[in-house]
């Protein structure tokens, strides 16, 4: 397998661009998804104290045949959990969760501006950081108003933001504020739930490159410079979703999979009604 993409972040750490999602998968089944896709070579994972699977995930790292440093292993704090003393609770709850005593990534899984309390969430990641118990700090679902107002009150620029981003919602002009301020872009549901994969577009790009429309799809991402994090259950999928580094779209290719881009594409919550 091709040696798998990195990006610099804000903090001078580096991050797989390609990594495997969990949401929706039952804790249940999370130890055995996660060691699939570790054995198919994905070293990223992005789980989520929402998601109910930290179990599951912590035990698949923990009998992993791969080394701890070699993965990449993300979470996200519960919408409840906001605040600053109870951020630091939930924290710790997570880590015995996920058997961990360092995490590379700590999101803040929503905004939720209605409750006033990313701010001081935000506080306690930067004092968990300083820390040394997490690696990097960032966030999920912020549009340019509420990351603007973090960086300004706080001073201290998330590493990254995780949003929905898929061919039929590109989200250009966040992206573009991003860039701005040095904060990547990792996308969630980046296969549009699977209602992309009978796009006519991506279909004869996957006829020309001799790869599945999922395939394609991942692969446009990585050519963007986003991190992609698709989920499956599969087994099977799970090994088609990462064997993607063995080709790259043509820029003509890539301007055609941007032209599928739809101002009501999207598919989840809006972050700023959402909670």
């Amino acid at each position: 397998m091709a040696e798998q993409p990195r990006l610099r972040l804000n903090d001078g750490n580096d991050f797989l661009q390609f990594g495997l999602g969990v949401w929706q998968v039952p804790n249940a089944e999370a130890a055995g998804v996660v060691t699939t896709a570790i054995e198919a070579g994905y070293r990223a994972i992005d789980t989520a104290a929402g998601y109910n699977n930290e179990e599951g995930v912590g035990a698949a790292i923990a009998a992993a045949a791969v080394p701890r440093r070699e993965l990449t292993i993300t979470t996200k704090l519960r919408n409840e959990d906001q605040g600053y003393d109870q951020t630091l609770r939930a924290f710790d709850a997570s880590m015995k969760r996920l058997r961990l005593e360092q995490l590379d990534l700590y999101l803040i899984h929503w905004p939720l501006p209605q409750r006033g309390a990313y701010l001081d969430t935000w506080r306690a990641f930067i004092k968990l950081r300083d820390e040394g118990r997490i690696r990097s700090i960032g966030v999920s679902n912020f549009t340019p108003a509420h990351l603007t107002r973090l960086i300004e009150e706080t001073g201290i620029t998330p590493v990254v933001n995780q949003i929905e981003l898929h061919p039929r919602f590109q989200q250009k002009k966040q992206r573009a504020f991003h860039a701005s301020k040095g904060i990547a872009t990792q996308c969630w549901s980046p296969l549009g739930q699977g209602t992309i994969l009978t796009d006519p577009t991506i279909g004869e790009l996957a006829k020309k490159y001799g790869k599945t429309p999922a395939q394609v799809i991942i692969r446009w991402h990585l050519d963007n410079g986003l991190i992609v994090i698709p989920k499956s259950v599969t087994p099977a999928r799970i090994r088609e979703n990462i064997a993607v580094f063995d080709f790259e779209l043509a820029a003509e290719d890539i301007d055609g999979i941007d032209a599928l881009d739809d101002a009501s594409g999207r598919i989840g919550p809006d972050p700023d009604h959402f909670g």
